[in-house]
């Protein structure tokens, strides 16, 4: 796959947020932020709220600062997922904890009939083989330990990717500057994300420029 064959810094980054933890459950998407990085510099956004058809509680509501009020006036999640299938294409695709994300991404776009990729990773499980010494691998504090800007509040959705796809980006240089790697492809990061700790430092003297 072509996609697959792109340097780790060329993805789109997203984050939903949600009505509850698993689409399994009835739960639906009400936000979606996404930036693309191309060759690590962000050049296009996609953010909008959706209606998923129902209230959502006031846990969520505090949770995220997202309203009922704010979601009534929301275009339903159908149209929204619709555009944002378009913008996505085929890209790569990265998420903070992408095995939730993953979820409601799959579960949305299977209501539509659109299919879904298969070029994921996770930040998450990268900070945890990049940065084993941070006291959490949670989004709010890897962007406080690495010090990135956070210019919107947690829990909305286009924030949170643009901190992602910074936290990515530390990522692949922090790889680079400690192992001496060139450029990796998406694939191989897929791949370190996979290995046993005790494992990367083999890997990546292998991917050595």
């Amino acid at each position: 796959q072509i996609a697959n064959r792109l340097g780790a810094d060329s993805v789109v980054v997203l984050d939903f947020e949600t009505t509850g933890l698993s689409p399994q459950r009835g739960d639906r998407a009400i936000e979606i932020g996404a930036v693309r990085l191309d060759q690590g510099q962000g050049v296009e956004r996609f953010q909008s709220l959706m209606n998923p058809g129902r209230r959502v509680s006031s846990f969520i509501e505090n949770y995220t600062g997202i309203t009922n009020a704010m979601l009534a006036d929301a275009p339903p999640c159908e149209d929204v997922m619709a555009a944002f299938a378009d913008f996505l294409r085929d890209a790569n695709v990265v998420a903070h904890n992408m095995s939730f994300d993953r979820r409601f991404l799959d579960a949305e776009l299977a209501r539509i009939g659109r299919g879904t990729s298969e070029n994921y990773a996770c930040s998450l499980l990268l900070s945890r083989r990049v940065y084993p010494e941070a006291p959490s691998h949670k989004l709010a504090a890897l962007v406080a330990y690495r010090g990135i800007i956070q210019k919107g509040r947690f829990h909305r959705a286009l924030a949170d990717a643009e901190v992602t796809g910074q936290l990515w980006l530390q990522g692949l240089n922090t790889l680079r500057e400690t192992y001496g790697v060139g450029m990796l492809s998406f694939a191989q990061i897929q791949a370190l994300t996979r290995l046993q700790k005790s494992k990367i430092p083999a890997y990546l003297k292998t991917l050595q420029a």
